[in-house]
């Protein structure tokens, strides 16, 4: 019937306990704070904006870095106001190209925005950068035409996911039956529409590839799709409505999913991390805006946030909606019926696609099995099962994520290793395709253990920015809460991370930068958690990468102003300044990277034999292809001389990257720091 993609990839009120911000006593860290003038900072688009004068240093350096980001001279943005990837345009990580854009930058886009509705009291334009994402990167009805045909009773056809792409088509296997989807009657009832609210996570900006015609504007497309082996470098970019006008003569389809005959459809897959912290940046607008007064600037924007988080809920299913636990055989795991197909995590991504003939129509929906710690936003459960101002519509929303909010606290314990960095992840589908996992493999609620959930090229769980990213949200959610679980997480986590930081005499820091793991963690007892002695984490290498370093020392800022702990809120300290002293530019703040991945420029992409195609641009596509090959608009790059020395036998190129994530969350983090720890400003 169609294809469904494996995954997406990355390289984060009447019931509130407070009315604002808590502010506690903490220590003098010695900051200067002295009145800062008048900024001026412009807009996407360019206009002259007003911006509020500045109390303290760390709040100027807020609205100073905000004024390079939103200076539309500096290039973060394209004529729509859709924030890029990166400045940059030669660049390969999650997205292969740097003027795509993500889900990601999205949701920082509108978390700088309500910082800075913080700081200046002007609300417009957190509700714009609302306004801009709703209108590019959620799908209109008429980019999802057909939802109306889905059929909540047999929600999609299963095909297996596989470990390379050279074992890609994945048949389609329709006497494996999946379960109910509990939640589409309810959202349609909520909401009055069949429609899915949800980002998709990658789009093409810029229309470089060219399957928007001749339009200018941006595109949805595709990547990832043949499973956990599945590297950028070895990807097919294709469009998320293929109408079979450009690959062969089935589109792209038949690359990835094996039918008797194939129909034009649209597709699309969400990563739920994103959307997260679309819900997270909501949050923090209201609470922040109504300590101004100001919360119904933000209140109809909020509201769709709080859809958003109702929607999201499929990412907290099965793939197929099987039973969770125990599920080790396609055919004998159960479906699931109810909630009982629920893992209550933020899994890698949900999904949705249907025909576009709309006469006669189909639609399938999935959610997805496996579960990664880095993906978890306990604050944004927290947000939308008890903040009244984002309380879903629907009849189980907010108890759907109050079970979560729970769950979550319980994975990253469950995940937590000797050490304290936080392991994996787990899947209810072992490789994808329900196999049995080897024996001894510990689960939790009955989902075994995955060392690397979801991509294996490079290993998902090494990346120390999972830590950060996912270690922040939890300790803004121990501020907003102090739950004493999720501070017993923390209290291990950051006495392991400080202990792998270091600051020198000159400013200059590194911490953990790619992480190795060894052992599993004991199976999870709720009741008598276990101590983990056989789970273990080393520190590979290390790193100055500022874009963690942001996310890093947010996660320290939050964690302090909730503990009154010295060295974290030191050490976050140090990080902000190490970077602003050192590694400033005329664009932002960024550090040189040296690319030897970029020897990859050349990978082979597999495609079956027999099988040929053109993308739109006239690249062939046969089994001769590699990742340049298909996308020769590198060849044109200014960039491309350096890699192609590097490719005939150079020097690995350095490169520095202006990453919008990265230099959104150094603002962030300038701003979290003036709010919570600065001295001067009443949070001493």
């Amino acid at each position: 019937m169609s294809a469904f993609p494996d995954s997406p990839r990355p390289p984060r009120s009447a019931q509130h306990p407070r009315p604002e911000i808590s502010r506690r006593n903490l220590l003098t860290l010695g900051a200067g704070a002295a009145l800062a003038p008048v900024i001026v900072a412009l807009n996407p688009a360019g206009h002259t904006a007003h911006a509020a004068p500045a109390a303290t240093e760390y709040e100027q350096r807020f609205l100073d870095l905000y004024a390079k980001i939103t200076d539309s001279a500096n290039g973060y943005f394209s004529p729509e106001g859709i924030p890029y990837h990166s400045v940059e345009t030669l660049i390969v990580e999650a997205p292969d190209h740097g003027h795509e854009t993500t889900s990601e930058a999205y949701s920082y886009l509108l978390w700088l925005q309500a910082m800075y509705g913080k700081v200046s009291g002007d609300w417009t334009r957190f509700n714009a950068a609302w306004e801009t994402m709703e209108k590019f990167m959620i799908p209109t009805h008429a980019d999802q035409p057909t939802n109306s045909f889905y059929n909540a009773a047999k929600p999609a056809t299963y095909a297996p996911e596989h470990d390379t792409p050279a074992q890609y088509p994945a048949r389609l296997d329709p006497a494996v039956q999946a379960g109910a989807d509990p939640i589409a009657a309810e959202l349609k009832s909520a909401y009055g529409t069949d429609d899915i609210y949800g980002m998709h996570w990658l789009q093409d900006v810029d229309n470089v590839y060219g399957y928007g015609g001749d339009a200018a504007g941006p595109v949805y497309i595709n990547t990832f799709q043949r499973g956990s082996q599945e590297s950028v470098w070895e990807t097919v970019p294709h469009p998320t409505r293929d109408e079979f006008e450009h690959g062969g003569p089935n589109g792209y389809l038949d690359l990835f999913t094996g039918d008797a005959s194939y129909a034009k459809q649209w597709k699309y897959t969400n990563a739920p991390d994103a959307d997260a912290r679309a819900v997270q940046a909501a949050y923090w607008a209201h609470v922040w805006a109504s300590a101004q007064g100001k919360q119904a600037d933000v209140a109809a924007t909020v509201a769709k946030a709080a859809k958003m988080g109702d929607y999201l809920r499929y990412a907290l299913f099965d793939k197929y909606f099987k039973t969770i636990g125990d599920c080790t055989d396609p055919s004998g795991c159960a479906p699931g019926s109810g909630k009982n197909s629920s893992h209550y995590l933020l899994s890698w991504y949900y999904a949705w696609g249907g025909a576009t003939n709309t006469s006669a129509g189909w639609a399938w929906r999935i959610g997805s099995s496996h579960s990664h710690g880095g993906y978890q936003n306990p604050l944004a459960a927290f947000a939308l099962s008890s903040y009244a101002p984002l309380a879903p519509k629907s009849a189980s929303g907010k108890a759907d994520w109050t079970k979560s909010l729970t769950r979550q606290i319980e994975f990253y314990r469950w995940l937590q290793s000797a050490e304290g960095a936080i392991a994996g992840g787990a899947t209810n589908s072992w490789q994808g395709r329900y196999a049995k996992p080897p024996a001894g493999t510990p689960t939790f609620y009955g989902m075994a253990y995955d060392e690397k959930p979801v991509y294996h090229d490079p290993p998902s769980n090494q990346w120390f920015g999972f830590q950060a990213w996912s270690m922040e949200r939890v300790a803004e959610y121990l501020h907003e809460t102090d739950d004493p679980a999720a501070k017993t997480v923390m209290d291990k986590w950051v006495t392991w991370a400080l202990s792998e930081t270091k600051i020198a005499a000159d400013g200059t820091y590194t911490f953990p930068s790619t992480l190795k793991w060894s052992g599993a963690p004991d199976t999870w007892n709720p009741s008598s958690p276990g101590a983990n002695t056989g789970l273990h984490v080393s520190v590979v290498d290390r790193t100055n990468d500022v874009g963690v370093a942001a996310a890093y020392a947010k996660t320290l800022t939050y964690y302090a102003a909730a503990t009154g702990h010295t060295a974290a809120a030191t050490t976050a300290k140090a990080l902000l300044d190490g970077m602003w002293q050192h590694h400033r530019d005329p664009l932002g703040i960024a550090v040189p990277e040296t690319r030897a991945d970029y020897n990859r420029f050349d990978d082979d992409v597999y495609v079956p034999g027999g099988w040929s195609g053109t993308m739109p641009n006239g690249d062939t596509v046969d089994s001769g292809s590699d990742f340049t090959s298909i996308r020769s608009f590198y060849r044109d790059d200014p960039d491309w001389p350096r890699v192609e020395a590097y490719l005939a036998g150079g020097a690995a190129p350095q490169f520095t990257y202006h990453r919008f994530w990265a230099q959104a969350d150094i603002a962030l983090a300038m701003g979290a720091y003036a709010e919570l720890l600065e001295p001067g400003t009443g949070s001493e």
